[in-house]
């Protein structure tokens, strides 16, 4: 399925409003992507992500309309080389091979815009597909830590993944 990675627009907070607000995507994210998701949530998501400059927030968007989302956080201080990758996508496109090729151009975005040397991503230890996914875009699994997370009144593993800048 074709997808493009852009900047996410004002316009697309009906759209990412009504695709973002359901519990299955909800409860593999931070508490930070709340459900239900209301417009005030995407208001805010909204100008979070218009603020980076280079852009580090972007909208997966298929057939001209907003689909998930996929972005890079560059860390600060002692982990300055790092981004953490976080990404999802609306439920009707789970299973097309997207977020594995989103996560691949994002890879290739954030070495050559920012100055990092490694990309991480912390699945939830139950999320087996985002696991794979991170897997088949070419991260490598660098540590499990046992129920360090805390989400929907449960205690999840963090599983790190990460890739790192070829030299």
């Amino acid at each position: 399925m074709h997808f493009t990675l852009r900047p996410w627009k004002q316009e697309d907070l009906q759209t990412l409003v009504r695709i973002a607000n359901n519990p299955l995507i909800a409860k593999n994210l931070t508490d930070k992507f709340p459900h239900p998701y209301t417009e005030a949530d995407g208001k805010s998501f909204l100008e979070m992500a218009l603020a980076g400059k280079p852009v580090n927030i972007f909208c997966i968007d298929i057939n001209n309309a907003a689909a998930g989302g996929i972005g890079l956080h560059p860390m600060t201080d002692v982990h300055r080389k790092n981004a953490e990758m976080g990404y999802w996508l609306a439920e009707e496109y789970w299973g097309h091979g997207i977020i594995p090729k989103a996560i691949t151009q994002m890879v290739e975005y954030g070495f050559k815009n920012f100055e990092i040397d490694r990309i991480f991503a912390r699945p939830y230890g139950s999320n087996l597909a985002s696991q794979k996914v991170l897997e088949k875009a070419g991260f490598k699994l660098e540590a499990r830590l046992e129920k360090t997370l805390f989400k929907n009144g449960v205690y999840e593993d963090e599983v790190i993944y990460s890739v790192r800048r070829k030299p």
